[in-house]
């Protein structure tokens, strides 16, 4: 089964929002083998609609979304699941999985206090 990840963002016209996800995706995507992709629920290219059709296309059998919210709301609760259910009418052999979002991973939490602590003391916190 060929798996494959898709980092999920809110959306914006605006290229200087949209450039430190395009950054992140070039990034991961040189650490890793992996099919991994951005897409943005709404307001500007590449949809998440549009990048599931394209990894489906491209042999993707099971997909991972991970979203890039801070926190589980109306969009997380209604919107995206509304966005991945439709999307499982239009591919029913696809495996589509909606993860927690990655503000409630230890680790993303653990990195903000280390940011946060460093503001504060004006030291690298290791």
């Amino acid at each position: 089964m060929t798996k494959a990840y898709i980092l999920l963002a809110h959306g914006s016209p605006d290229e200087q929002w949209q450039q430190p996800f395009r950054d992140l995706e070039k990034r991961l995507q040189t650490r890793s083998s992996a099919q991994l992709r951005m897409a943005y629920m709404e307001l500007c290219d590449p949809l998440l609609e549009d990048v599931v059709a394209e990894l489906h296309q491209g042999g993707a059998q099971d997909i991972d979304i991970l979203p890039l919210f801070f926190a589980v709301g109306r969009h997380l609760r209604e919107d995206v699941p509304g966005q991945v259910d439709a999307l499982s009418i239009r591919f029913p052999t696809l495996a589509l999985n909606l993860l927690p979002p990655v503000g409630q991973h230890p680790a993303f939490t653990d990195a903000l206090i280390r940011i946060v602590e460093e503001g504060i003391s004006g030291q690298k916190v290791d």
